[in-house]
């Protein structure tokens, strides 16, 4: 069996800013990891490699050349080999594009039983990436993964994290999967994963090597834009009222705010 795990690699930092004039995230003297919740999916996949023997896991991020800090990370954790689609064509692409091109990547590496991802990026919080990639190749999307029951015979039982519990479905194969936090406890890397992953190549795959149109890259492929980006300006001046002398006073001036103001 095949397995395809796709990461991201984010900023390390809940504080990601938008460069208010292009619309893209400011990745310049911001550090970078491995996309925290794809961390489970990589995770997920090591245990599949564990649980049927033969099975090759592979890595695919796409993202600049530093973007192989996170491919590594994952075959620290367990994975086999891992490839980067790394091109400046590929730079803006919003999800769309970016599905797109992840598909175009795993078709290039003969393709996949199975692909996992994580739910969602901490830097885009779409969750729209993985499902599009499994649309695209026509593979079974599956979202929310909380459990991977069993696999095979050309199928795949899963448990889905939906409102209110979970349900149970039963897929063919090939299949798309992306999983939630819920479904496992990341291992940590060993001193032997760590420098198997220093040692490792990481192939760099560009554009001219994808079987994918040019105008279905980057910002030309992108139906989705950041038309304009602005922060909120404080201009206002508040009243501290304080506590620490007079808690009484305090909240009767807070009560009496709230009246003037027709709240109570």
């Amino acid at each position: 069996m095949r397995v395809a795990v796709l990461v991201k690699q984010v900023p390390a930092t809940e504080n990601v800013k938008i460069d208010e004039t292009t619309g893209t995230m400011i990745r310049e003297g911001v550090e970078a990891e491995l996309n925290p919740l794809d961390l489970h999916a990589v995770e997920e996949a090591v245990r599949l490699k564990e649980r049927f023997e033969g099975t090759e896991v592979v890595v695919i991020s796409m993202g600049p050349p530093q973007a192989k800090k996170a491919v590594k990370a994952a075959i620290a954790m367990g994975c086999d080999r891992g490839v980067l689609l790394s091109d400046r064509k590929f730079a803006g692409s919003d999800t769309l594009a970016t599905a797109r091109t992840l598909a175009a990547g795993l078709v290039h590496e003969g393709g996949f039983d199975l692909a996992l991802s994580g739910e969602r990026a901490t830097d885009g919080e779409t969750g729209q990436v993985g499902p599009a990639v499994g649309r695209i190749l026509d593979m079974s999307a599956l979202t929310f993964v909380s459990e991977v029951e069993s696999v095979g015979a050309g199928t795949i039982v899963v448990r889905r994290a939906v409102e209110g519990g979970h349900e149970r479905v039963e897929a063919p194969l090939p299949a798309m999967l992306s999983v939630v936090k819920e479904i496992n406890v990341p291992r940590l890397c060993t001193l032997g994963g760590k420098i198997r992953a220093k040692k490792a190549e990481i192939p760099v795959v560009g554009a001219a090597e994808l079987t994918i149109p040019e105008e279905h890259l980057g910002l030309a492929g992108s139906p989705t834009k950041v038309v304009r980006v602005s922060y909120p300006q404080i201009t206002r001046k508040g009243k501290k009222l304080s506590a620490s002398d007079d808690l009484d006073t305090a909240l009767d001036a807070i009560r009496g705010l709230l009246a003037d103001r027709g709240a109570v």
